[in-house]
């Protein structure tokens, strides 16, 4: 008997956290809301965490430096992240979203996969389960999301965003090249700005153009990479929905929305991710011991530098230097920075930890 095809699910919560704060603050409905550092009147420094669709209509975008933020929309409501109270929210649409699912797999704080091959018979049957879906956390939780489903993780992920806000669109495993064949190549996971340069000089300006690419070049231009972009065209993605079941590590980053050398912005954003982190560790209730950074330049190099420390710690201090002290490598004039992150692992229960403080 042949197996059954597997139907996954991609649900991606629309401007999370401006979300969670317009449900707190209805006044901020219809007006542009930031969120991520303090603007300062245009001199602060850091990055947009997030933003609502209105000032989206500006050019605001995640990632943006803040100072930029405030030139394109100065009369916005900026606020700081309030990570806990995200997290918190995020714990309770998860608990929400596992429930439905064979099997799970958060993506972040406000996405998640859900395998449902076993829980429906066909894509009609996926669908009135999505419209359950967001009914149930629209009335929870008084947030929308956006879910797409489709024959795997790559056509799912891709569809969720494909009606944003507060949409539904299923691709079913016959549809999936048709519908991938109109989109940009830069909708396709590991195309960013350089690849999509590269794609376009080679003739690539859509997903279609590049599935009818001789995947003998590509390999040649690419490496592995140019194979799996070729099956990523053609809408084959065999990668498993997998739950984390232990927490190995905790970690945020962020791509800047123009890469840059500007290292003062750099080094602030870099303290707001550790910030982050160790809002989660101390939610978590969680010593860790190794702190890592990871860099990505504008080639898309990409470089991890981890440092395990002599003594468990939970103190953000700690955590702030040690970064700080693993990115100073990096920071090089002549090289613009795409992406950073934060990661903290090796980790012991607060529990265990008093345990040990006690015994010495």
């Amino acid at each position: 008997m042949a197996e059954k095809k597997r139907i996954i699910l991609h649900v991606d919560m629309d401007h999370f956290f401006t979300a969670i704060e317009e449900r707190m603050h209805p006044e901020y409905r219809g007006k542009p809301v930031i969120v991520g550092a303090d603007p300062k009147e245009g001199k602060g420094r850091g990055v947009v965490s997030t933003c609502n669709y209105e000032a989206r209509k500006y050019g605001v975008r995640s990632g943006m430096p803040i100072s930029r933020a405030w030139k394109l929309c100065p009369n916005a409501i900026y606020l700081p992240v309030n990570y806990e109270l995200y997290t918190k929210v995020s714990e309770r649409i998860m608990a929400i979203l596992r429930k439905y699912a064979d099997k799970f797999e958060s993506w972040g704080i406000d996405e998640a996969f859900l395998d449902v091959t076993t829980r429906v018979k066909d894509y009609a049957e996926a669908e009135a389960l999505a419209r359950q879906i967001k009914k149930e956390i629209l009335e929870k939780e008084g947030l929308t999301c956006s879910i797409g489903i489709g024959p795997n993780k790559l056509v799912a992920k891709i569809a969720s965003d494909h009606q944003k806000p507060d949409g539904l669109t299923v691709v079913t495993e016959e549809e999936a090249e048709k519908f991938l064949a109109p989109l940009p190549v830069r909708k396709l996971l590991w195309v960013g700005r350089k690849t999509e340069q590269k794609l376009r000089a080679m003739g690539i300006k859509t997903i279609g153009d590049l599935a009818r690419h001789d995947p003998t070049v590509l390999a040649e231009t690419f490496g592995v990479i140019g194979t799996q972009l070729y099956l990523m065209a053609h809408g084959i993605d065999k990668s498993e929905v997998e739950e984390q079941r232990q927490i190995k590590s905790i970690s945020r980053d962020i791509t800047f929305e123009e890469d840059t050398s500007d290292f003062n912005l750099v080094l602030d954003t870099l303290e707001k991710l550790a910030e982050e982190v160790h809002n989660d560790l101390m939610r978590q209730q969680l010593y860790f011991k190794t702190v890592t950074v990871r860099v990505r330049y504008e080639n898309f190099e990409t470089h991890t530098h981890s440092r395990t420390l002599p003594f468990m710690t939970n103190r953000l201090q700690d955590l702030k230097k040690t970064a700080k002290e693993l990115i100073q490598d990096y920071l090089k004039p002549e090289r613009k920075i795409r992406l950073i992150g934060v990661r903290v692992s090796n980790f012991i229960s607060a529990e265990k930890q008093k345990t040990l403080d006690t015994a010495s």
